[in-house]
């Protein structure tokens, strides 16, 4: 069994399966942001197959982007799931429809009222045309390494390393942690 997988089978339930960790990070500049982002942390523990079982505070930083445009709020939840990758996105991508998010091609870094990112699930590596696991910028984006390190200790990420060397190289941006 794959050493990410926790064996969560419960003793007098024959038909629970067991889960993998999952990392996705929150975030969102278009609205009322912060509420978007609270609604959003009830969602995610509300998916079948879920829970929730870490959330980092709330942080605003400045738009990673070329695009002139408002400051994030951004988050980073950990979820244990028994869903595969696949599925898992499925259900991020309705939230995110259920809240407007437009998603252009051509501009990939565009404003947006809710953007849900998978980081990491389990120590799986995918990359097909439908995902990138870990996801592929992750690694240089404080707004995602910060509010992870609040709630995964500071984890040791096969091909990546720690989160705080990936902390101590990531580009600088403003970042302020909310209070909660």
């Amino acid at each position: 069994m794959n050493p990410s997988v926790k064996n969560r089978i419960a003793r007098d339930d024959p038909d629970s399966m067991p889960t993998e960790t999952v990392f996705v990070g929150i975030g969102g500049n278009i609205g009322d942001s912060v509420t978007i982002v609270e609604q959003t942390l009830v969602q995610l523990n509300n998916i079948r197959g879920c829970d929730l079982s870490g959330q980092s505070s709330l942080y605003r930083s400045e738009a990673v982007s070329d695009i002139p445009q408002d400051d994030y709020i951004n988050a980073v939840v950990m979820i244990d799931t028994s869903l595969d990758p696949l599925a898992l996105l499925l259900e991020l991508e309705a939230i995110e429809h259920a809240y407007y998010r437009q998603r252009d091609p051509d501009l990939p870094n565009a404003p947006r009222t809710l953007d849900l990112d998978i980081i990491l699930f389990g120590n799986r590596v995918i990359s097909d045309s439908h995902l990138t696991i870990p996801h592929p910028r992750f690694a240089t984006r404080l707004f995602v390494l910060e509010p992870m390190l609040e709630i995964a200790d500071d984890r040791f990420i096969p091909g990546f390393g720690s989160l705080s060397f990936l902390i101590d190289q990531a580009p600088d941006i403003e970042m302020i942690k909310l209070d909660a």
